[in-house]
């Protein structure tokens, strides 16, 4: 299966707040490329999502805004499979396109979180993070 493995991390609760990005495209099952970049939100950095991810103000300082990187990124996800571990990265993504006023990538988006939970049924109503599943 070809696919997109898709990761944001955020500077702050909105979701549009996007403040790194990595894709990994995957194609025969192999990893075939890699494109990641620190983005500048243009916003404020909360000191709970910094301990999470440890990015902040000086990291990003001269990094591209999410409106420099929007049509780079829609060239690598294309009309993919574009996959999210539970909608976080999705509704991220599409709130930074329109917080920035561009077009949001036209990718067809897969939650692994969903798929974990239909998939086995010791994952249906808990423990379907990321940790908990590659370590069952």
């Amino acid at each position: 299966m070809d696919f997109c493995a898709v990761d944001v991390e955020t500077a702050n609760p909105d979701l549009a707040s996007i403040c790194q990005l990595a894709v990994v495209t995957f194609k025969d099952g192999r990893a075939i490329d890699e494109w990641a970049t620190y983005i500048d939100p243009d916003d404020y950095f909360d000191p709970c999502n910094v301990s999470i991810h440890g990015i902040d103000e000086e990291t990003v300082d001269g990094a591209p805004t999410f409106q420099e990187v929007s049509e780079q990124l829609r060239a690598v996800l294309g009309a993919r499979v574009a996959v999210c571990h539970t909608h976080f990265d999705r509704v991220a993504i599409n709130r930074a396109s329109h917080g920035w006023k561009v077009p949001a990538p036209q990718c067809t988006w897969l939650d692994s979180a969903c798929v974990a939970r239909r998939a086995w049924p010791e994952f249906a109503s808990q423990g379907y993070g990321l940790k908990s599943i590659c370590e069952s």
